[in-house]
This record gives C-alpha cells, sequence and structure tokens, in this order.
C-alpha cells in the first residue's frame, strides 16, 4: 500500500513498484504476488487504475498505453504514507499529486452516472492529460488539474489546446469542452480567447 501510494498518479510498472518495495520496505516482492495483491485491491475497490485514452490523431505519433495508478479515494494514500495536513502544507508537489487523485475521484462519479469513463492520455514526446471524460455517444472533454495559480493555469490552457490540435476531426468528434480543474477560487468562468472553463472543484457539486 506505501509503495503504491508513492507512485499514486504515475504509470509505473509492475517492476519500478518491486524495486520501491526493495528500497523502502522491509519485504521484497516477486512479480507475480505483487499481481496478486493488486488484483485482490482491485476486487475490494481499494485501487481502481486509469486506463489510456486513444483518440484518432493528425500526426503518427506514438501513444503509451500504460494505465495510471490510483486509489479509490485519495485519503486512502494519505493514511499508507502518514501523511497529516502541515506535512502535506509543507510539501506541495505531494499535495498535487493527491489533489490529481481527488479530482480524479470526483470525475468518475460524474462520468458513470453520464454513463462514460474518465482516461488519461499520454504520447511518447510527453504531451500528457490528466482526464478525458469520454461518454458513449463520442462525445468527451480534455481535462487538466491544477492546484492554482495563473502559471499553472497557463500551462494547463497550453496542453489541453495542443493536445485538441493534434485531434483529427475528420475521424472524430472535436472536445465537446476543455477545462482546467482547480483548487482555488469560488466560481467558474470561460476564457473568451480559448474557450476554456476554469472551474474550482467546490464548483462541480453543481
Amino acid at each position: 500500500m506505501r509503495a503504491y501510494a508513492r507512485h499514486q498518479g504515475t504509470q509505473v510498472s509492475i517492476g519500478t513498484l518491486k524495486e520501491d518495495l526493495k528500497d523502502n520496505d522491509t519485504t521484497t516482492l516477486d512479480d507475480n504476488t505483487i499481481n496478486s495483491y493488486l488484483n485482490a485491491l482491485r476486487k475490494i475497490f481499494v485501487v481502481e487504475d486509469m486506463p489510456a485514452w486513444n483518440p484518432n490523431l493528425r500526426s503518427k505519433t506514438a501513444i503509451r498505453t500504460a494505465d495510471t495508478r490510483y486509489f479509490v479515494d485519495p485519503s486512502i494514500a494519505t493514511a499508507a504514507l502518514g501523511l497529516g495536513p502541515a506535512d502535506l502544507m509543507n510539501d506541495l508537489n505531494t499535495m498535487g499529486f493527491l489533489f490529481e487523485a481527488l479530482c480524479v475521484r470526483d470525475l468518475r462519479v460524474f462520468a458513470d452516472a453520464l454513463n462514460g469513463q474518465v482516461y488519461h492520455y499520454r504520447d511518447k514526446n510527453g504531451l500528457e492529460c490528466d482526464a478525458v471524460v469520454h461518454l458513449r455517444n463520442g462525445q468527451y472533454g480534455l481535462i487538466e488539474i491544477k492546484l492554482g495559480g495563473e502559471t499553472l493555469i497557463n500551462e494547463g490552457t497550453t496542453t489541453l489546446n495542443a493536445l485538441e490540435n493534434q485531434i483529427d476531426t475528420a475521424k472524430m468528434k472535436a472536445p465537446a469542452f476543455k477545462m482546467i480543474l482547480t483548487a482555488a477560487g469560488d466560481y467558474a468562468y470561460r476564457r473568451p480567447d480559448d474557450g476554456i472553463y476554469i472551474v474550482p472543484i467546490g464548483c462541480l457539486k453543481d
């Protein structure tokens, strides 16, 4: 659980989890044992990995297909690592990973109600989108997750626009929306220049 928590929000392999166990925990396990433990955790709804999204692209860019590791609820990760509020405030990098996991949890709840699924996107050039909500009717939205601040939001909008420009809209629909999901703020708004929604996590309840 601790090893999985240390790599939540990444696409680490079983081999990497094994090395993490060797370096940080007292017990080492072989690949088959690690797989069996992960399967058991999936069956009791402790972990739920996020599959990769495979859109039609204009270019021949190779898409990474490894799943992203997530707990069903990010509080499990904080408990496994023994983290409290002060620890997270002093380590915003870890806080960012846990906030992303919280957002993914909420997006999955909303997507499931619409008969949709949440994916992630990453290609060989390093272009990555935190979440793609895809419905059965072919509609989808691109979402970047940021703690907040103008610099991080601008980074997120650059990513969303770059990914949208790669999608071959002759073969699939254009995104129904693009969104930056943030931790800060009381109100959602839409940027006039590129139509990207900036949405505080608290606004999702509406």
